[in-house]
């Protein structure tokens, strides 16, 4: 059986990613007396032997927020500039512009003993220079929390809803639009847990909705995307079994089904379907050098439409951290999934995505970000792949606990073959000024 391009990519990622989880030293396999925190005694699913250069704690340069009762508050305000020198992201003709940013963003959190409680507001707002067509208004809210049962049991939930703008160098966006799509998404999970010895049981319901505003091209005509209005409702369940404290295998199913609001004759193409995910893995801490999860299976989605083939193979996630210093953390990630697709006759695509992050702590206060990553997507019912690569640079200078300053370049290309992509090249560079309490 020959070895398609995308497999190829995800199978390029797990090799770095497993030779990353088995290159550690022999001292830090012995060294788990010393570094084992509380919950590692608790249970055999932890993997917190190490702490990754963005989320370590750091004395003197984090927000203290402000008390609320038995909450506590953090908030936070963002500004900052983007030179951007392909807005339209369009091959050829290529705009530039200088895009304005503020983004103001406030956190709240219980500090209870049992049980938590936590929800969220942000906003990021663009103001493009010259071109104000392009403006937009991010928005989301939400809130989230945790029912402790059991000492290792607990139900967790969660509700958002957020208006958005669907960037150009989306694969679906429009082209030809006057402006971005708007659209709008809400989201609700519940989710329960049950650990027993070396099990863990847990199972999960995830809805999603998405509601898209129609555009208009020069002359005012609409370009609709209503035909995108959906419901995903999605079930999971997950079988862990800890064959060490370090080391669990898992099985895992997830059920969904795609409902588009639309049918015959409001649309020519019904875009309904039903799938399912089969992976199993390995959750894994290889001393204090490695931690992450990989996980490989089968993907099936079957379409209502009998003019639409149904998408079916290999599918996978990982997510590796490796820590070949204190001071540096390499993040492997990758993917197989399947997307759903706004272009016309296809309904959705396989996308294969593989990345590496690096974090480095060059001084307390000063992180330096690297990141690459390379991704292939194959649609289903119309001759169109598309191949994406992205990387990026980028450096925080922490000033003290209420105020760092962040600079970043970034460069995404795509690559198009088909009918429906579009080839460009997009490069940002940008400061940002975090200012918080």
């Amino acid at each position: 059986m020959p070895v398609t391009a995308d497999k190829k990519i995800l199978m390029a990622g797990a090799a770095i990613a497993i030779a990353a989880g088995l290159s550690q030293p022999a001292a830090a396999q012995s060294a788990r007396g010393e570094l084992a925190s509380a919950s590692d005694v608790d249970t055999n699913f932890a993997r917190d032997r190490n702490v990754s250069v963005t989320q370590r704690p750091r004395d003197g340069y984090q927000a203290v927020g402000l008390r609320m009762g038995s909450f506590m508050a953090y908030p936070k305000l963002s500004v900052g500039a983007e030179f951007n020198d392909n807005i339209y992201a369009t091959d050829g003709g290529e705009t530039d512009d200088l895009i304005w940013k503020v983004a103001p963003e406030i956190n709240l959190s219980s500090d209870w003993s049992r049980h938590s409680l936590n929800a969220f507001a942000r906003a990021s707002i663009l103001r493009y220079q010259d071109f104000d067509t392009e403006n937009s208004e991010d928005i989301t809210v939400g809130a989230s929390g945790q029912i402790d049962l059991l000492r290792n049991s607990f139900i967790s939930f969660g509700a958002d809803w957020a208006q958005l703008v669907e960037p150009r160098t989306s694969p679906n966006a429009v082209s030809g639009a006057v402006a971005p799509t708007e659209y709008e998404t809400t989201g609700a999970r519940i989710a329960i847990s049950h650990e027993l010895n070396r099990l863990r049981l847990s199972g999960g319901y995830d809805l999603k909705t998405y509601d898209y505003e129609d555009g208009r091209n020069p002359a005012g005509g609409v370009i609709t995307q209503q035909y995108r209005d959906r419901d995903e409702h999605t079930l999971t369940a997950r079988a862990d079994y800890a064959v060490s404290p370090a080391a669990a295998l898992f099985v895992e199913i997830a059920r969904n089904e795609r409902d588009y609001r639309l049918n015959r004759p409001a649309v020519t193409l019904v875009r309904d379907s039903e799938g399912y995910r089969a992976l199993v893995g390995a959750n894994f801490e290889t001393g204090a050098t490695a931690r992450g999860e990989i996980a490989v299976g089968y993907l099936s989605q079957e379409y209502d439409d009998p003019t639409l083939s149904d998408i079916d193979g290999f599918g996978a996630r990982a997510q590796v951290e490796w820590f070949p210093t204190q001071l540096t953390t390499v993040t492997f990630t990758g993917s197989r999934t399947i997307e759903e697709s706004a272009s016309p006759g296809s309904a959705g695509y396989t996308s294969a995505n593989v990345g590496v992050k690096v974090d480095h702590e060059l001084m307390r206060n000063v992180i330096l970000t690297g990141n690459v990553s390379q991704g292939k997507d194959d649609y289903q019912g119309i001759t169109r792949e598309d191949d994406r690569f992205n990387a990026g640079l980028g450096a925080t200078y922490l000033l003290n606990r209420n105020a760092g300053l962040t600079v970043a370049y970034s460069h995404m290309e795509m690559d198009s073959s088909g009918v429906g992509g579009q080839d460009f090249k997009v490069n940002k560079i940008g400061a940002t000024l975090a200012l918080q309490f």
